[in-house]
């Protein structure tokens, strides 16, 4: 048999070599060819040129049948690869070697933390228990270590853009001109004997109407609808009949929970309602001032009708029926005294979540809001009063990607995303304001994780330019969850609720913790150590900022 090296460099037998793509045409020889001529002959030499060893496959002699070639090949094949394993093994081992005798194994990073003596830190809500668990040193990952001086540079030139500047207030009636409805529906001046806000409407329908019928939360939730159906049956055993009219109690909240997502306002709204003087919207986060007066139920699904004011005061019915029943009783009619229940709307998305502004109004100074939602709440009542709860942003980062991200969750991921997020957010503050940038719908769907809804400050100092600092009450996670008793104190004195029995204070103050983080998001253990680095140092100015506003250091989140 005939083999030829150049062309045939899988060694075909002489009855396929014909096949050989260099070989084909009718004027080969393989007597003539200088490769393929002789009997067992392989060449060692090309172009005067030794032939490197590996590169010869195999040496088969002329007496090898068809299937002997094949085991041969087989056979030639397997020699390669041991050879080549073998010299892998040596370049490892002599690694590991020089590697343990110089030291370079296994180099502890600068950036990694260990287990902390005390970790009062709760996911939103996460159950006390889970506020007590110590962090769990992370392995290292050499080349997200040597990512950081990169990224530190682009913290760094974050950094020297940040200016807080005090925004322009709208006035009065420029907020008129934007909202004509909403002003023609909510009166400026409510009952005189009702601590919450609320006043008097007529109705127009008759007993065959139905109230809710257009309601949009009714329409695009089943959940809702059960609400609604219990509304419409109790409709008119709560109407006020006056003159041959009849009107229907409208409310406004007295309080609000604004924020932050991620940092126990659930657990804080599940205590809260159960104050005897406390209720709260049929439903915990309506989202109204944030999406659905402008459509929006997810902004990626677009717009759809917008929800008018009327939708959402519907949604305080079933505590304005109890509000209404306490205002027509013998004590309050006629002994002059005061209702002293409220009303609260927890929607997390309050504080920060003016995405939508950029489609609906248009004189934009600079890429900045010319109304954020606290202009509308204060102009329809001035007097609310507003919760805060906060949290570590670092860990509230972590928390929030644990609970919306879908698939491939991991410390490595989510390192990923928050690099990808900085990057995006560098390129916004070199062109535009800090404000524009923390407003800015186009960059906060392109971030893949929300780190602008921990820049707190930027919010608060917003929120400070219509409301009085008394009327604001801003709480931290970690303080809550260490000694619940005292912040709720804290709340019920904020809201000045009436004192409770110590069998009421107890269901309050020791009921299992709401909304904790879910046991497979447990599973994927702490932030890789580089990545809470480069988030500690991204959030430390704006926390250094918030600690000033707030004459109080523990909201620098330093850890001992």
């Amino acid at each position: 048999m005939r083999y030829c090296i150049n062309c045939c460099i899988h060694l075909l037998p002489n009855d396929l070599h014909r096949q050989c793509f260099r070989c084909r045409g009718p004027d080969h020889n393989n007597q003539k060819c200088p490769v393929c001529k002789g009997e067992s002959k392989i060449p060692s030499y090309t172009d005067s040129k030794q032939m490197k060893w590996l590169a010869v496959l195999e040496v088969r002699t002329d007496h090898c049948e068809s299937w002997n070639g094949f085991f041969c090949l087989r056979k030639g094949k397997l020699c390669s690869l041991m050879f080549g394993l073998i010299i892998m093994t040596l370049v490892m081992v002599s690694y590991i070697l020089t590697g343990a005798k110089h030291g370079l194994l296994l180099i502890p990073s600068p950036f990694h933390y260990g287990a902390f003596a005390s970790n009062p830190s709760l996911v939103d809500n996460e159950s006390l228990s889970d506020m007590k668990d110590h962090y769990q040193p992370s392995k290292m990952n050499i080349s997200y270590v040597k990512d950081y001086p990169s990224i530190k540079l682009i913290i760094d030139t974050i950094t020297s853009k940040i200016e807080f500047i005090t925004r322009q207030r709208p006035d009065l009636e420029e907020l008129r001109k934007q909202e004509p409805h909403m002003f023609s529906v909510i009166p400026n001046k409510f009952l005189p004997n009702s601590k919450n806000p609320c006043w008097y409407e007529e109705y127009q329908g008759n007993t065959t109407t139905d109230p809710y019928a257009t309601n949009s939360y009714a329409l695009y939730s089943r959940r809702f609808r059960i609400i609604f159906d219990y509304l419409r049956k109790v409709f008119w055993n709560h109407l006020y009949h006056y003159k041959d009219k009849h009107y229907r109690l409208r409310c406004l909240p007295h309080f609000y929970i604004i924020g932050q997502p991620k940092c126990g306002t659930t657990d804080l709204y599940d205590r809260l309602r159960l104050h005897p003087e406390v209720r709260f919207s049929a439903i915990k986060e309506p989202h109204w001032w944030t999406r659905k007066r402008f459509g929006i139920i997810r902004l990626r699904d677009g717009f759809h009708d917008r929800y008018p004011v009327e939708d959402y005061l519907d949604l305080f019915d079933i505590a304005a029926h109890q509000i209404q029943s306490v205002l027509q009783s013998e004590a309050v009619r006629e002994h002059g005294k005061m209702n002293n229940i409220i009303i609260g709307e927890a929607s997390a998305s309050t504080m920060w979540d003016n995405n939508a502004w950029i489609f609906f109004y248009d004189n934009s100074t600079e890429g900045e809001p010319p109304f954020l939602i606290q202009d509308f709440i204060h102009a329809f009542h001035p007097n609310a009063k507003l919760i805060i709860m906060l949290r570590d942003p670092v860990e509230r980062l972590y928390s929030d990607y644990l609970y919306f991200a879908s698939a491939n969750k991991s410390a490595e991921d989510f390192h990923e995303k928050v690099v990808e997020s900085l990057q995006l957010f560098e390129s916004c503050v070199l062109d535009y304001s800090l404000r524009a940038c923390v407003y800015n719908n186009t960059l906060n769907n392109a971030m893949p994780v929300r780190l602008q809804v921990g820049l707190y400050v930027v919010y608060l100092l917003d929120w400070l330019t219509v409301f009085n600092k008394d009327q604001i009450l801003v709480l931290r996670l970690e303080d809550h969850a260490s000694n619940m008793r005292y912040t709720m104190h804290k709340v019920f004195q904020f809201l000045d609720l009436g004192p409770l029995s110590e069998k009421q204070e107890a269901l309050i103050t020791k009921s299992p913790a709401s909304n904790t983080r879910r046991p497979e998001d447990r599973s994927l253990g702490p932030m890789l150590p580089t990545t809470k680095a480069i988030l500690r140092d991204f959030y430390r100015p704006f926390n250094t900022k918030l600690a000033q506003v707030l004459f109080d250091d523990a909201f620098l989140w330093k850890r001992t």
